[in-house]
C-alpha cells in the first residue's frame, strides 16, 4: 500500500501551553499533510479529510521536539481511501532551562500519538 512520510522540528510558535508544549492539534496537521502526499501519490490529488475515526495522544510533544509522521493507505473504495497514522518523537529537546539548546537522538522513537481516518477524491482519477 502507498505510504508517506513527514519530519518536522515543532517551533516555539507551535507551543500552546505554558512549559512549551505543543498542541494536539498540530500533529493532526501534520496527519494531514502525510494524507495529502499519499493521495497524490495514489490519485493524483490532494482530495479532502472527511473524518477521524480514532485519534490518540499517547505522549507529550514540546517545541523543539523532531516528530516524525507516518501514514499508510489501508483501504481503497470508490472514491474514499482509509488512512492510518503514526507520529513519533525522534529528537528530544532538553527542557533544562541551563542547558536551552541541548537535545538529544532518541534511541527508539517515542510514539506520540495515532490515528485513522477517511480522505475522499473526485470520482474517475
Amino acid at each position: 500500500m502507498i505510504e508517506g512520510l513527514i519530519r518536522v522540528r515543532m517551533s516555539q510558535a507551535d507551543a500552546h501551553y505554558g512549559g512549551n508544549l505543543v498542541d494536539g492539534a498540530r500533529v493532526l496537521s501534520l496527519f494531514g499533510d502525510v494524507a495529502t502526499e499519499i493521495l497524490i501519490r495514489h490519485d493524483g490529488d490532494e482530495g479532502l479529510f472527511v473524518s477521524y475515526d480514532s485519534v490518540e495522544f499517547l505522549a507529550p510533544v514540546y517545541a523543539g521536539d523532531y516528530i516524525e509522521a507516518t501514514g499508510r493507505m489501508k483501504k481503497i473504495g470508490n472514491t474514499s481511501r482509509k488512512i492510518t497514522f503514526q507520529a513519533y518523537k525522534v529528537i528530544e529537546t532538553e527542557r533544562d532551562p541551563a542547558r536551552p539548546f541541548a537535545a538529544h537522538l532518541l534511541k527508539q522513537p517515542l510514539l506520540v500519538a495515532r490515528a485513522s481516518g477517511t480522505c475522499v477524491v473526485p470520482k474517475g482519477r
